[in-house]
């Protein structure tokens, strides 16, 4: 589905990330965890095509999208469902008008039908569209917020991958589990690889199935939670040190996937 090969990227000559590569299977978990600044985002820019590697490959189904014109790079897009950092939301429109935004800019569905789609996705993400289909984004909690961003996200493309920056920065415990738990649901419910970017372990753990670090943007541990508990890299024990006592206190949820 998603794959990297000896990507490099810089910024102004500022290196950023240094010959990475993994993949990511159809309906794989992943999360990329790392210190802020050590290149996390810029993976998930890359993905998309927002950035143009510096060198390697950058394969979405097969296709490099370094490669593509912007025109076919925009098609594939129609593959990747993207949650920025704290939603992104347009402030001056309604929480319905951002979820349906992409159907009616781009869809020939009538205003009732594109609501109804609009609804349907409010109750998917666990949100009551009485209560927030005309309310402003800053009316809403940020936890509704993300929500809503998700909920956008999946309306607006037809995902096979799902792309989260940093979904639960910034939200109180309760916020965070409800979206943790939406984020659940999609990994058991739709056919649909998930690649969270995140910094806070606990919430890695919970939705995973499996880990990579970044640090000082090279690829320093690819594996599962245990090969992640038991690393003997002194990198990567330094990055998870803040974060040992929760970290093995956290009793892993196993998922079990439905079939499409």
């Amino acid at each position: 589905m998603i794959e990297l090969k000896n990507v490099s990227f810089a910024y102004d000559e500022r290196p950023i990330l240094k010959n990475i590569s993994f993949r990511v299977d159809p309906k794989e978990s992943l999360v990329i965890m790392g210190p802020s600044g050590s290149g996390k985002s810029t993976v998930l820019r890359l993905l998309l095509g927002l950035e143009q590697v510096c060198e390697g490959e950058v394969l979405i189904d097969g296709q490099n999208i370094c490669a593509m014109k912007e025109s076919k790079r925009r098609k594939l897009r129609r593959k990747i469902g993207m949650v920025f950092q704290d939603g992104a939301l347009f402030d001056s429109m309604t929480a319905g008008e951002n979820v349906g935004y992409y159907l009616l800019e781009h869809t020939d569905l009538t205003p009732q039908q594109v609501e109804d789609r609009v609804q349907e996705m409010l109750g998917f993400v666990g949100l009551d569209s009485g209560e927030v289909l005309n309310a402003l984004p800053d009316q809403l909690s940020g936890g509704m917020q993300r929500r809503i961003a998700i909920g956008r996200a999946l309306l607006s493309a037809e995902p096979q991958i799902m792309l989260f920056d940093e979904p639960t920065t910034g939200l109180d415990p309760p916020a965070t589990e409800k979206v943790l738990d939406l984020i659940r649901k999609l990994q058991e419910e739709k056919p649909i690889a998930t690649i969270v970017v995140t910094h806070q372990i606990v919430d890695a753990i919970s939705i995973a199935e499996r880990f990579i670090v970044i640090v000082a943007g090279e690829l320093i541990f690819d594996g599962n939670l245990d090969e992640l508990r038991d690393s003997r890299d002194e990198r990567v024990n330094h990055f998870l040190r803040p974060f040992r006592e929760s970290f093995e206190k956290v009793n892993r949820r196993q998922f079990v996937r439905k079939e499409p």
